[in-house]
Parts: structure tokens; sequence; C-alpha cells
């Protein structure tokens, strides 16, 4: 099976490639063992708490791994963090800035997620240029709240999301960096079903990522966000972008073939999750604006027989796309 590379994706692939290639810390937390539990623990928490399909993604995965994962969460969430809860927006930059210099420092007990995190990173080897590119990705909100193209926003999404699945790749194991191009394809599918699920959310702090040109060629305008306006233009733009989607999920999928048996049924089930949410948003006449869209617990649990079965039977890509350059 070859994997089909669209224009957008070359500057992404060569950014996933780029941070592959940058250092990793080798030696891990200096602390007590307890100490370290603890703050594993509480990331464990934050995962419970924040997202239930992550955290049932999560628990498919051994033991040791699956307290990485968390603390990877744990991480992306303090960070985000920043953007959404800091007292005003112009104290953003240095909020971000001192995050990045505890990142460099040696946590202790009493920040106990950068303290699981960079313990998971040392473990893990995984490169210092994911994590500088997802602050980057998180700070973006900062500069740009709309985005004219989807090629633009893929780049949004890469920061935020794509560079997440190429941290977790690491924890889980994979075969070389032909798994990369897989990862990206598949952390743009799960930010874009994000942002069709968060539509009406979003708006109301002030940012769009629907792409701007793509909202014009179906008729329809800011003005249509600010009311929620769901009519036949709507319906229509919205069956493009999760046509869009399910696209990249179905693309992404052959790649989880390309990583550690361990993690593969994990992954598998967070795509195929997420891909319920789409399915949500249809079976509401894609009102994004008045409900978030959800599947619960028995929709996800019904769903995972299928999606190992499915997994079980992947067989890695015969053709792999030349190296990024």
């Amino acid at each position: 099976m070859e994997l089909s590379t669209k224009s957008w994706e070359y500057p992404l692939l060569a950014q996933a490639y780029e941070a592959l290639n940058t250092p990793t810390s080798h030696s891990q937390v200096a602390t007590e063992e307890a100490a370290c539990q603890d703050a594993y623990d509480y990331c464990a928490r934050i995962v419970k708490t924040n997202s239930r399909t992550f955290h049932l993604a999560a628990r498919l995965l051994p033991y040791e791994k699956r307290r990485a994962v968390h603390a990877l969460y744990a991480f992306c969430r303090a960070t985000d963090d920043l953007m959404d809860k800091a007292p005003a927006l112009s104290e953003v930059p240095q909020l971000l800035e001192n995050w990045r210099l505890r990142l460099r420092s040696h946590p202790n007990a009493y920040d106990p997620v950068l303290l699981a995190w960079t313990d998971t990173q040392a473990r893990y080897h995984i490169p210092h240029g994911y994590v500088t590119q997802l602050i980057e990705g998180i700070a973006r909100d900062l500069r740009q709240q709309r985005y004219a193209t989807f090629s633009d926003l893929t780049g949004y999404c890469y920061g935020v999301a794509s560079t997440v699945g190429l941290m977790v790749m690491h924890i889980i194991n994979f075969q070389g960096a032909a798994a990369l191009p897989y990862a990206v394809k598949l952390g743009i599918a799960l930010q874009l079903t994000n942002i069709l699920r968060d539509v009406g959310e979003d708006w109301q702090t002030g940012r769009l990522y629907l792409p701007l040109d793509e909202l014009a060629q179906f008729g329809l305008c800011e003005d249509d966000i600010a009311i929620g306006q769901i009519d036949d233009r709507w319906r229509a733009f919205m069956r493009f972008q999760i046509n869009r989607a399910r696209r990249l999920f179905q693309e992404a999928v052959p790649g989880i073939a390309l990583l550690h048996p361990e993690g593969r049924f994990a992954i598998a089930a967070a795509a195929g999750l997420y891909r319920g949410i789409l399915e949500d948003i249809e079976a509401h006449d894609y009102d994004v604006f008045h409900r978030r869209a959800h599947i619960g617990l028995w929709g996800k649990i019904s769903r995972l027989p299928g999606i190992w079965w499915r997994t079980s039977r992947l067989a890695p890509p015969d053709e792999i796309p030349a190296h990024a350059s």
C-alpha cells in the first residue's frame, strides 16, 4: 500500500524528521522512587478527569508505558493551561518562558507534572525537538486565531497534535523513520476532529479554526458561526470536513503496524473512538454550536472488539514514501 502525500504535508514531515534528530535526555530523574510514583499517579488523575477517551485508550497499554503516556498528557495539558488560565494574555509569554526554564531544571516532588514528564522523556529518549514544537504550537494561539486555508491550519494541528503522536511513538517504540508520516497524518485527523467538535466553544473564546477560504466556498462567513446557523450550507461544509477527517484516519491506520505490537491496540482505539465523534456530529444534524459531540462509555466499549480485530489483521505498509527533505 502506497501512502499518498499531499503538498501541505511536506513542510510538516520536514519538521518531524528534523525534530527526530534533536538531542534526547539519557539520565533519569534523581529522586526518591516514592516521589516519582506519586508524580505519575498525579498525572493519571489529570488524564482521568480531563479525557475519558484518552484514559480508556491508555489503559490498553502495559503499565510502564501507560504511566508514561499519562505523564505526556499531563505535560501537554499543563502547557495548554498556561494559555487558558493566565490572568491576562500579556502575561502568557513570560509564563511560557518560565515553563521552559522549569523544563531545563531539576524538578522535584513539588512539581509533579514536570517530575513525571522529565523522567518519561529520559526513559524513552524522546527528542527535545518535539517538545519545543509542541510548546510553539500551543503558543501560536497568542498571535493567530484565524486560518486562511487548510494548509495553514495543518501547521497548527501539527504543533499541538502530531507532535504528541510522535512522542507517543517513542514511548511505544516504532520501526524507524518510516512510521513518521503516518503519525503526522493521524495527528492532523485527531485535531481536525477536535476542531469540528469544538466550533461553538472555540468561538466563545474568540477562536475560529475552520479554514476561511473553505467557509467562503460553501457560502458561509463568521456571522453564520456567531449565530450558530445550521442550514444546508453548513451541513455541506461539515460533510466535506468530516469526509476529509475520515480519509486522514484511513490513510494513517496502516502505519499502526509499524508500532510495537503491545501498543498498536491502544493507538487504534484512540483513532477509532475519535472517529465515533464524527458519527455523533452527523447523528445530531451537524450541530456543534449547542452541544458537544461525544460517545458514551458503552459506545466506546462496544467499539473495542471490532477495533481489536481489525488491528490484529494489520500488515506493515508495503511501500513507504521517501525521506522528506
